[in-house]
């Protein structure tokens, strides 16, 4: 089901089109149909969402959150905490404590209120980024506060999380998306938006996006806001690196005259060296290429580092317009 409500224009499209409910997720029936019925019955256990970024779990806890408070009582009963906090044992004694150890009107209200929901909800989003005294000390504070307080921790890496986390939580494994699933909302965003798209740009858009709904989103925008057409070159073009054709055309020359990659490098290195660029993308060259020498002597794959030098070259041209568009306001301001 895709939002039919009007939204603010000027927020980035990926927030602007996030949904709002738990029946507006396109994905991940199942976990869904769980929450729905964990909050129904109010027995909603602590939860633990682990998957690769830009696969919903944030969107989830947020929706199951407005489920259960009202919009007026959303600040006062949910605290969300993420990357951009600071994530040391100071914040798990002192803001996640202090918010846990009072209880909101809204559980007072709970026993005449048969909608009403008797506890608190923190929500820790990134919590990979915590370290492993931080995540001691929460665990004893989600033994501790029970009564008052659900917790939902998020995390990339299920490993990144203390198995003694792990065992007090529901957990929810939250997969990269399949296309058939981000293909109507990247058609309703198309749409809503007024976008011209063509059938290989949304193709483009499919595989740079690996089922990371949000890089669909990201990349969509940033391509539309830098071309009248969203194609699969503009695409390519936006996130600076070579399209499936170009990879080609390069792997045939290339093998088909027997050259090794190892020295391919070595002369693009002397080249380099040679060209009139700036130096924040001369150093962009110079990098991208030792780090393919590294790991073509560890017996990384010659094709895979092949992709890997023509994004050096790419991140050089950005870096090269991103200067020339510099130099020119500035001699305009003069």
């Amino acid at each position: 089901m895709l939002p039919s409500t009007t939204v603010v224009s000027n927020l980035p499209w990926v927030e602007k089109y996030r949904p709002s409910k738990l029946n507006e997720l396109v994905a991940h029936e199942q976990v869904v149909k769980t929450l729905t019925k964990f909050i129904e019955n109010r027995t909603l256990p602590h939860l633990l969402f682990y998957g690769p970024p830009g696969t919903g779990k944030t969107t989830t806890v947020l929706a199951a959150a407005r489920k259960m408070y009202h919009p007026s009582k959303m600040s006062s009963m949910v605290l969300e905490l993420n990357a951009s906090d600071e994530r040391g044992i100071d914040v798990v004694r002192n803001t996640i404590v202090n918010f846990a150890q009072t209880k909101g009107l809204q559980a007072f209200a709970s026993a005449s209120g048969k909608d009403s929901v008797p506890f608190k909800l923190v929500i820790l989003d990134e919590a990979d980024a915590m370290t492993k005294d931080a995540q001691n000390a929460l665990r004893r504070v989600i033994e501790k506060y029970t009564d008052n307080v659900r917790f939902c921790i998020i995390c990339n890496y299920l490993a990144s999380i203390i198995p003694a986390i792990q065992s007090r939580c529901t957990r929810f494994r939250f997969a990269p998306l399949d296309q058939s699933l981000i293909v109507p909302r990247l058609d309703f965003i198309v749409k809503s938006e007024g976008l011209q798209m063509t059938p290989d740009g949304r193709e483009a858009l499919l595989r740079v996006s690996k089922g990371d709904m949000r890089t669909v989103i990201n990349t969509l925008q940033s391509t539309a806001m830098s071309f009248e057409v969203v194609s699969e070159s503009t695409v390519y073009q936006c996130i600076g690196q070579p399209t499936p054709a170009e990879m080609k055309k390069i792997k045939k020359s290339l093998f088909e005259n027997g050259y090794a990659l190892q020295d391919v490098i070595t002369h693009l290195h002397d080249l380099a060296f040679s060209m009139d660029i700036p130096d924040s993308a001369m150093s962009a060259i110079i990098v991208g290429l030792g780090e393919v020498e590294e790991n073509l002597s560890t017996g990384c794959s010659n094709e895979t580092q092949l992709a890997a030098v023509v994004a050096a070259f790419s991140e050089a041209k950005s870096l090269c317009v991103k200067e020339i568009k510099a130099a020119g306001a500035e001699a305009m301001e003069h």
